[in-house]
């Protein structure tokens, strides 16, 4: 699928956020992505969706960490760019019908790094069901703290975190989390695992149900490759497919 670059510009030393023009009609779900390919590089590059507009004329919000040549290549891109891009890949959030989804009021979502951007998406969603979601949302430095501010327009509460307390909250998501005991019915997480792993474990100490966003590596983006397989308690999970959202009950570590 064609998408074209409409803006794209740096939020930190290594993120950046580019605005696309195209099809985005595959795209169904908050926390879902999209393999972006690179000439001159063999396989896509995931990248998580961070919001869209659905249509056949939609826009499609991505950012993305440079980590790599491939993301270094694809951050000197200049608008008016064509990619080319696999859209609507992966099972994205569930906010309308799991039981414990439909009977929650007061999710909390929590975001980690480059696992801040589909939780942009995810809120949307959440208040357009008439949720009240708040936000915290995790880095090392304020130097890296980014999106903070699309968040708190939203009109929900943020707190960010930073582990060298150089804003926010000293340490990481998880003591922000503490203090909100008992104000949270619900939690939606997407970072890295060392992340996942503390607040799944808050989560189950607290016996609050919850659905976990995972990063992987990955070569297909849709579950043909079975490069990105994982275990969990009803079998194996393929990320990208099975993925990369799995419910807190699932989650073997």
């Amino acid at each position: 699928m064609r998408f074209v670059i409409e803006s794209h510009v740096r939020l930190t030393e290594s993120v950046y956020h580019m605005r696309l023009s195209g099809d985005t009609r595959a795209i169904t779900r908050a926390g879902q992505f999209v393999q972006v390919q690179l000439p001159g590089f063999y396989l896509r590059r995931p990248i998580s969706v961070c919001d869209w507009r659905p249509g056949e004329d939609g826009t499609l919000d991505l950012i993305y960490k440079v980590v790599g040549l491939g993301t270094e290549a694809l951050s000197r891109y200049a608008p008016g760019t064509e990619l080319d891009l696999l859209t609507g890949l992966g099972n994205g959030f569930d906010v309308d019908r799991l039981d414990e989804v439909t009977a929650s009021q007061f999710p909390l979502l929590v975001g980690g790094g480059v696992g801040t951007p589909p939780m942009y998406g995810l809120c949307k969603k959440l208040l357009a069901a008439c949720k009240k979601p708040r936000v915290i949302l995790g880095f090392n430095t304020a130097a890296e703290v980014f999106w903070q501010k699309e968040f708190e327009a939203l009109g929900v509460p943020v707190t960010v975190t930073t582990a060298d307390g150089t804003q926010g909250v000293r340490g990481f998501v998880t003591d922000a989390m503490a203090p909100l005991e008992g104000k949270y019915d619900y939690v939606y997480a997407c970072g890295p695992e060392p992340m996942l792993r503390a607040v799944h474990a808050l989560c189950e100490k607290q016996d609050i149900h919850g659905q976990f966003s995972f990063e992987e590596r990955m070569a297909c983006g849709f579950g043909v490759c079975m490069g990105c397989s994982c275990k969990a308690k009803y079998g194996s999970k393929r990320i990208c497919k099975d993925g990369p959202v799995l419910r807190r009950e699932e989650i073997l570590w």
